[in-house]
């Protein structure tokens, strides 16, 4: 097995690598590659935002193991995933040591494993489960409809619907798909590995998720609060973050982070909480909004902090921009952007939040627009805490410019 190491957004590296691979990783779009002209047989590889492990298995070539290392620590990056999926109780603070570990997958494992193993600790949550079959007998209640559609007025089968007490509810299965995954993939440690197939076994009775469905849906309850930490590590690398697909003859199989999703997301929810003592209400990922009077052009920004009231106008708009990579010939393409937002939502200010190191805190005032654009910064090396404080910082700037 051939494996490639490389750190998010650092500068291209020459791999030698055969043509056949080097055209896979083209066509997977995980990172950029490119014949390197000076150096037959080489391929230049440059990691974009996205982090993590991934597994491809090349047609006469073998499988190619790609490991992206991200530049902030993993026990940062863990720290802003999990916020973003639960400021209030998220893995994040629930003693998952992943501080040792220096490459994402292993840390991951590690961190699922231990979550999964506290889930199961006082054995399995059950919970009622809507099913319906045909059978010979009443169980619950006859399905009128389907039973004249179907059967045409026989007697039987009968169409039947019953809700049955069971360990085979959408939280097991999705614990159970998210073990299956990190179990396939290379460079999971042999002990979290063991531990892993273990916790797989005990969850055998939950039913596998059909490859390329939606994940089932599950609400958090006193009953299944135990269960928390683990379901959302596991719908985190089987949701949008993970990468397992068939491109013609190329198999990808592995999971990534796009660190840009994660800081926009963690911004956006730490933004939320900070805001709660000002009262309005925030929407990510807003919606609704239009740039023209024909709402023909619509537009998503990361954060708008309404008033309270239904209805009521914005009263800030904040763009999360993890790294902040000036563009050849379009060098301010965020500052457009943010007064393109301020112009249709009506505001005199808008925000835009950087990972530190890319761009330095200023205040641009836009010429006979009356428009204010700002830029924040938010040092990622800190600890939590500091993170935190510098959050509720910028929070507490939003509202007195509001006021």
């Amino acid at each position: 097995m051939t494996t490639l190491h490389l750190v998010e957004y650092a500068p291209p590296q020459p791999f030698r690598l055969p043509h056949a691979v080097g055209q896979a990783l083209v066509a997977s779009g995980i990172i950029d590659a490119t014949p390197d002209p000076y150096l037959p047989g080489h391929w230049r590889l440059r990691a974009g935002s996205k982090v993590g492990a991934v597994a491809l298995t090349v047609p006469g070539e073998g499988t190619v193991s790609l490991r992206i290392t991200p530049k902030v620590p993993i026990a940062r990056l863990f720290f802003l995933l999990g916020y973003a999926l639960s400021p209030l109780g998220a893995p994040h603070d629930e003693g998952v040591d992943v501080a040792e570990e220096t490459e994402v997958l292993p840390a991951f494992a590690h961190a699922f494993e231990r979550q999964l193993a506290r889930a199961l600790a006082q054995g399995l949550v059950q919970g009622y489960r809507t099913t319906e079959e045909s059978a010979l007998v009443v169980r619950g209640r006859v399905r009128e409809a389907d039973q004249i559609r179907r059967r045409f007025g026989a007697a039987l089968p009968l169409e039947i619907v019953y809700d049955e007490y069971t360990t085979d509810i959408a939280e097991n299965r999705i614990l159970r798909a998210a073990a299956e995954r990190l179990l396939r993939l290379p460079g999971v440690a042999a002990p979290v590995r063991r531990r892993l197939a273990h916790h797989r076994a005990r969850l055998s009775d939950a039913s596998p998720l059909v490859r390329g469905h939606a994940l089932p849906a599950w609400r958090p309850t006193r009953l299944n609060a135990r269960y928390h930490g683990a379901l959302r590590l596991a719908e985190a690398l089987l949701r949008g973050a993970s990468a397992e697909h068939d491109a013609g003859p190329l198999r990808i199989d592995g999971f990534l982070f796009d660190m840009n999703k994660v800081f926009e997301d963690f911004v956006c929810t730490a933004l939320r909480e900070a805001l709660i003592p000002h009262g309005g209400r925030a929407e990510l990922q807003a919606k609704g909004i239009h740039l023209d009077q024909d709402n023909a052009i619509r537009m998503r920004p990361d954060f708008v902090w309404y008033a309270e009231a239904a209805g009521a106008r914005p009263r800030a708009v904040v763009d999360a921009k993890y790294k902040a990579e000036k563009r050849d010939g379009y060098p301010d393409a965020d500052l457009y952007q943010m007064l393109a937002y301020c112009t249709a939502l009506g505001l005199s200010d808008g925000h835009l939040v950087y990972a530190k190191g890319n761009e330095p805190h200023a205040a641009h005032r836009v010429r006979n627009a009356g428009i204010t654009i700002h830029q924040h910064a938010l040092d990622l090396d800190q600890p939590p805490a500091g993170l935190l404080a510098e959050v509720r910082g910028l929070a507490e700037r939003m509202a007195d410019r509001t006021v």
